[in-house]
């Protein structure tokens, strides 16, 4: 095979590929066993014509667009391969030639990934607004949120304050029109919690047991229920219960109960310390990562990325999301129907910062061409295990879906990224 590669623009242009004779003959021969099923012919049984009968009756040229797809996948994969390009979108393939008992010559308008001419990436200065250190008060509010939520509920006599339980009964209207969902019995509201529309929740502090309050409210513009969007309404409320929360006292009991693995609540917060020290490295850990690989593409120049990988990129991420809901057990359907919005809201959402990502990566796999990482067996054994153990697969299955190839593109990602944030200096 001969082929070459002509730009005709920013990141796209022509490959020009021939199809030698043994892959056209071979092309043919599968081309006839699959056409021959469905010919009858007189002195024949079906299926049974011989290809020199098929020839003198149809003609070889007969096979040429079927025998084309058979062999057009592969020829047009080693002539990409000899051109040294990479595509990033479907081909547009013209036939030139196809002429009998000589190549066959092929032309295919090719988007092409861009070309990335790189910055400095390593020894990035960054900065990172976040703490490593763990403070008193830190360890302190873990506690009281563990504290709270072993508080129980109980019935007071006096003024419901934020923070208190209200039990409600509550039906709402538009203009005198009560509407569907408006209505409620014995529904337990926390104070303060946000769970109800803007303002509702306000004008129920310093109610009490027995009050029947007329609540106003706007509904919000963008309310998910179009036809309440904007709107005025009024809520007819009747408290029958405030609730006031009784938290548990702050001891050694509480802690066992808190964590089971401890006997004191000195040992309690020597564990939340360490919990909030690894949390806290970690996620220092993770904005200097984010800030450095920020500046390496910053310090990039990529002229043009073609719409086709955004286009990509935006139906990979909806798809990588919507398959961790199904494994949740929420269909995609379920998944619209519960936020209350569309398949092109989802789109638009990940399509926001689309570009962004795929400029990202684009300079993350430059960098790894240009350091040329290698990767050994015992990495790509490595990745595999760990990846069954993150999707609790067993190790086979995981390597027949994933091919090596991938595998090793994921681990020389992995070292590049390495080599920007390993280097990086923190302001």
């Amino acid at each position: 095979m001969t082929a070459s590669f002509e730009k005709t623009g920013t990141n796209n242009g022509t490959l020009t590929f021939s199809i030698d004779q043994a892959t056209i003959a071979g092309g043919l021969d599968k081309a006839f066993n699959k056409v021959k099923k469905d010919i009858t012919v007189p002195g024949f049984r079906k299926g049974k014509i011989s290809r020199t009968m098929f020839n003198r009756m149809f003609g070889e040229e007969a096979l040429y667009e079927e025998a084309l797809n058979a062999v057009l996948p592969q020829a047009y994969d080693a002539a990409v391969k000899e051109a040294g390009i990479t595509p990033v979108a479907q081909p547009k393939v013209d036939v030139k030639s196809m002429e009998k008992g000589q190549d066959w010559e092929m032309t295919a308008e090719v988007i092409v990934k861009p070309e990335v001419e790189l910055g400095d990436y390593q020894k990035l200065e960054v900065s990172v607004d976040l703490e490593k250190e763990v403070s008193d008060k830190d360890v302190e509010d873990r506690i009281a949120r563990e504290q709270n939520n072993l508080a129980e509920l109980a019935v007071k006599d006096g003024a419901a304050e934020n923070g208190d339980t209200v039990v409600i009964d509550f039906v709402g209207s538009v203009d005198g029109e009560e509407f569907e969902g408006g209505k409620g019995n014995n529904h337990s509201l926390e104070l303060g919690s946000g769970q109800f529309i803007p303002g509702f929740e306000e004008q129920l502090v310093g109610s009490k047991a027995g009050d029947e309050v007329e609540v106003k409210v706007t509904f919000p513009e963008d309310y998910q229920a179009t036809d309440l969007a904007g709107k005025d309404a009024v809520f007819a409320t009747t408290v029958h219960e405030v609730k006031a929360k009784e938290v548990p006292e702050l001891d050694d009991e509480l802690a066992k109960d808190i964590d089971e693995e401890v006997e004191t609540l000195d040992e309690l917060k020597e564990k939340f310390r360490k919990e909030l020290s690894e949390a806290k490295e970690s996620a220092y850990n993770d904005a200097v990562e984010t800030a450095a690989i920020e500046a390496a593409v910053e310090n990039a120049t990529i002229k043009e990325i073609p719409e086709e990988m955004i286009h990509e990129e935006v139906h990979r991420a909806m798809n990588e999301f919507l398959g961790g809901m199904q494994q949740q057990g929420i269909s995609p359907e379920m998944y619209f129907q519960i936020t209350g919005t569309t398949e092109d809201d989802l789109h638009k959402q990940y399509e926001a910062d689309a570009e962004k990502r795929v400029r990202t990566n684009l300079v993350i796999e430059a960098i790894a061409e240009k350091e040329n990482f290698e990767t050994s067996d015992e990495e790509v054994k490595s990745e595999i295990e760990d990846l069954a153990g993150q999707y609790n697969m067993p190790v086979e299955q995981v390597e027949q879906l994933l091919p090596v190839d991938m595998l090793k593109h994921d681990i020389a990602m992995k070292k590049a990224v390495e080599a920007i944030t390993s280097t990086a200096v923190v302001k």
